[in-house]
């Protein structure tokens, strides 16, 4: 009672002005804690209940999201289904991403696509825990069960490089990729397999010429190109009594598949959508195909280290080098057989169906383009003159042409989204709050046809790069990043030149080339991880020698 009576008290001396100053900070102290500040999200399109943005992507996301950032900026944010996509349209705000904060862009998007045909471990609880566990890389506290989660374990059971996530696998299994297959020294000591190649192609186009008939260029650019990249990497080229790769189809199949649209991703909880349309079954596959053929070959490899066989240091393919270092414990990193298999896969897919759409893209914009198609014939010509072979020096010369390979680059980046990338925590780019776990798309070939960077950015100007023009593709320029930037840059950027301004000197040294009647030379894409032509490159050829 006498507690009761000394707060009656107090209430009672309590001055009126005094309690009202404090009953209006008081509500004040409420205001601030109870109401948060909304976040300043990029500004976004209209959506649609359920769907969100998704009406608002046509057949080539590319195209459809450069016209939306025309009007609502060059830092969008979609909401595609159930999942939030961030769309970046602009050089300035790629370097950001790329450059200055390129930690927390360094994931990739996973999807239900990549994870199925990329070797992704999905249902690998218990391997995953005994990996960690049998590594030391399980931190306090994680060890109770009910702590577990699938994403602490997902780096270490992804086992590609383009799709994982930024982890110690990825860095060193593209360390391994960087110095093994796609370093200087290698590169050039599998000039030998680019020039047998190429000299098939041109083989291949001269008898078609004899008899005056037309060539599918498209097709036997992906041969070529799948003939490359298999001796290089598997030591062969396992091609049918028609000169097709006997699983260059599927890869290409793999490639389209990868960006196809996906209930699952957008919509989770409708998971089993996929299941009934037969999506799932598609990629099962696919895999299987894939993995069958890689299997045997990796197997093949392993019985020739067995048998004692030797191959000779610069005709090693990447599959002898991978199993010679593990034997000789000289890496770091321990690789399972389904991890190599998953390396071999993106080499493969993304090195051969990348250099023969360039190709592909190369030859439409010059025949479109006869100045600069005379004046591409006219300097490789001169360089060669008479020799019957054109050598890597010859190339280094050729001005021009390294002109005409960068801006069909610009022009016609073979992925045009890049491979898109997942933000590891909440992040402020030029303003605007981005939450963890967005999904990221670059815009490349938004980025290089900007009328701020570039005049005429629509029209093919070779000369541009002649012209005061130091822009490269190497990924420090970001108005021209074909090939990406940052620690996610595709790691086999020479190994790719190497082949397509090879096959193109060749292509342009040897023959003129003619559209046969009745054919339109159109430029319509067709989509997939690369974007090649909607219709195959049909030419006639003519031999100049």
């Amino acid at each position: 009672m006498d507690l009761t009576r000394k707060i009656q008290q107090q209430f009672q001396a309590l001055n009126p002005i005094s309690f009202s100053i404090c009953l209006f900070f008081f509500f004040i102290l409420l205001l601030k804690i109870f109401k948060r500040k909304k976040p300043n999200f990029p500004p976004s399109p209209p959506r649609l209940p359920i769907i969100g943005n998704l009406h608002q992507l046509g057949a080539l996301p590319h195209q459809s999201m450069a016209a939306l950032s025309n009007k609502y900026g060059p830092l969008m944010l979609l909401k595609l289904g159930q999942t939030q996509a961030l769309v970046v349209s602009s050089p300035k705000i790629a370097k950001e991403v790329m450059k200055t904060h390129d930690i927390i862009f360094s994931n990739r998007l996973q999807t239900t696509a990549s994870k199925k045909l990329l070797y992704q471990c999905q249902d690998c609880w218990k391997e995953g825990y005994a990996l960690l566990m049998s590594t030391g890389l399980m931190p306090r506290g994680l060890h109770n069960s009910s702590y577990l989660h699938f994403e602490y374990f997902e780096s270490y059971l992804n086992k590609d490089i383009a799709f994982v996530h930024c982890s110690e696998y990825w860095r060193q299994a593209r360390k391994v990729c960087a110095l093994e297959l796609f370093s200087a020294k290698r590169v050039d000591s599998f000039q030998y397999v680019r020039d047998e190649e190429v000299g098939g192609l041109m083989d291949r186009i001269r008898k078609a010429s004899v008899g005056g008939e037309a060539v599918n260029l498209s097709q036997l650019f992906l041969q070529t190109s799948n003939n490359i990249v298999s001796r290089c990497v598997l030591g062969g080229k396992f091609e049918d009594e028609n000169g097709n790769s006997q699983f260059g189809d599927t890869a290409r199949k793999l490639m389209v598949l990868i960006v196809e649209f996906c209930v699952a991703d957008l919509f989770p909880s409708l998971w089993w959508i996929d299941i009934i349309r037969g999506f799932n079954k598609e990629l099962k596959d696919c895999f299987e195909t894939l993995d069958t053929f890689f299997s045997k070959v990796v197997e093949e490899h392993k019985e020739k280290i067995r048998a004692g066989v030797l191959t000779d240091e610069f005709k090693k393919d990447f599959v002898d080098i991978m199993l010679q270092l593990q034997q000789d414990d000289m890496v770091d990193y321990h690789f399972s057989s389904d991890q190599l298999k998953a390396i071999i896969l993106d080499m493969f897919v993304g090195a051969s169906d990348t250099t023969a759409t360039v190709l592909e893209w190369t030859i439409t914009e010059l025949m479109r383009n006869p100045a600069a198609m005379k004046k591409a014939q006219e300097e490789v010509r001169t360089i060669i003159g008479k020799k019957p072979k054109i050598e890597v020096e010859d190339i280094q010369k050729m001005e021009y042409i390294h002109c005409v390979v960068k801006e069909s680059l610009r022009l016609h980046p073979p992925v045009p989204l890049l491979v898109p990338r997942e933000t590891t925590a909440d992040v402020e780019i030029d303003g605007y709050h981005i939450p963890s776990k967005t999904g990221v798309f670059v815009n490349v070939w938004k980025i290089q046809r900007d009328p701020e960077y570039w005049k005429n950015p629509t029209e093919f100007i070779p000369e541009r790069f002649m012209d005061n023009c130091s822009a490269d593709y190497k990924g420090q320029d970001y108005e021209f990043i074909p090939f990406g930037s940052g620690r996610r840059k595709c790691p086999g950027m020479s190994f790719g030149v190497s082949s397509f301004e090879q096959a193109l000197a060749n292509l342009l040294h040897w023959f003129d080339w003619k559209l046969p009647s009745g054919y339109e030379l159109s430029v319509e894409e067709a989509n997939g991880l690369t974007v090649r032509k909607k219709t195959p490159l049909v030419l006639n050829p003519m031999p100049c020698f």
